[in-house]
């Protein structure tokens, strides 16, 4: 193989690709990253077995041919390597050794075969769709910290996506709860994504979706299958190479049924300036210890009150003022629950949904339907 390409277009796909190759591998083709030139490009692929990344890039083939070399390494070379150098890459006839030149600095390589690479591409996906990047950004953004990290409800542990019917048309819904709190966001289902399977997408794979979201312009291409997503994200933009596709298996579980738990019948409503009570529950929160986080909210007579006790080193309290013409209510919750929520909310208004201490609470943006969150309070 004997090939040359420009550094900036090498080190943007290498960028894409080599954050799926974990730092420590048991398994050494999983270290290393997958170079395929033919045809006037330069194939580019990484993977960890769950999850795949892959991309083509223009370059000049001299002669053809493919090997693996250790990503982490190859992409710390392009990236110190200087702007607008073309580098040039050839194996050696030794079959274990590949020369990267570019200017005055030469690297050698060491290689491990192509033919010991996994594909994990395989297999048929039954519904394609596509939707902007800026609306699929949107339900990842929305929901994304409210994956569950505890590795026993594994369920849990990913965004779920699916169709439903509500309010007489079909919408494609993103859902993720750790068990404390539940964030809900949808859209308008995309042409095609009619009678696809509820599929639980991987807490890396929605990291990676967030990271190659560049151009909220661009379509993104989505094929499901039962076992398994490919995301197609289409190249835009001044400099643009191939398109990036990314293939992940999906977690193989079943999501529990999340509607019983948004409630219904919440009939105290609050609303309050988002900004203001989010700058106000970070002051207070400063208080309190790591572990405890609790906060709680004292509302009646148009204000609320926000209170923090940690016996081991004070208290706090800050007054807000709010729109509330229900029934005097003492509710604590964990403050970076609360934060994290209002840092996800699209309108200047915060609107609460109470019902009483010990049941969850609905908060979504005043005036909009797209993305709703329940959480569950503490007590204090």
């Amino acid at each position: 193989m004997k090939v040359t390409v420009e550094r900036a277009h090498l080190l943007k796909s290498l960028n894409h690709v080599h954050r799926v190759v974990e730092r420590r591998n048991t398994i050494p083709i999983l270290s290393n990253v997958l170079l395929r030139a033919e045809g006037g490009e330069l194939k580019l692929k990484a993977t960890d077995l769950d999850l795949e990344v892959s991309e083509a890039i223009p370059a000049m083939v001299a002669e053809p041919g493919a090997t693996t070399v250790p990503a982490h390494m190859i992409y710390d070379i392009v990236r110190k390597l200087q702007d607008g150098a073309q580098i040039e890459l050839a194996t050696r006839n030794d079959g274990a050794t590949l020369d990267l030149k570019a200017g005055r600095s030469k690297f050698a390589l060491q290689m491990l075969p192509e033919t010991d690479f996994p594909d994990l591409t395989a297999g048929t996906f039954g519904h394609r769709f596509s939707l902007s990047a800026a609306d699929l950004k949107r339900l990842v953004d929305r929901t994304q910290f409210a994956i569950s990290t505890e590795e026993t409800r594994y369920y849990l542990n990913g965004i779920y996506f699916h169709t439903v019917e509500a309010g007489g048309e079909l919408r494609f819904r993103a859902v993720a709860t750790d068990g404390h709190r539940l964030a809900q966001a949808e859209m308008v289902a995309p042409h095609g994504s009619e009678g696809m399977p509820g599929i639980i997408v991987p807490r890396k794979t929605v990291g990676e979706i967030q990271k190659l979201v560049e151009d909220p312009e661009a379509k993104v291409g989505v094929e499901v299958s039962d076992s398994k997503i490919r995301l197609t994200f289409a190249a835009a933009g001044e400099g643009a190479t191939g398109a990036v596709v990314l293939t992940s298996k999906l977690i193989d579980g079943t999501f529990p049924e999340y509607g019983r738990v948004i409630p219904q019948g919440n009939d105290k409503e609050l609303k309050v300036d988002r900004d203001e009570f989010a700058a106000a529950v970070d002051r207070v929160s400063t208080i309190s210890s790591e572990r405890g986080r609790a906060v709680k909210l004292t509302v009646g007579d148009g204000r609320l009150v926000l209170t923090v006790v940690n016996p081991d080193s004070g208290s706090a309290t800050e007054e807000l003022a709010v729109e509330y013409e229900s029934d005097p209510l003492d509710i604590g919750f964990n403050s970076r629950y609360l934060l994290d929520i209002a840092g996800q909310l699209e309108t200047d208004t915060a609107v609460f949904r109470l019902a009483d201490p010990g049941s969850p609470t609905l908060i979504h943006d005043f005036g909009q339907s797209n993305a709703l969150y329940v959480l569950m309070p503490m007590r204090v």
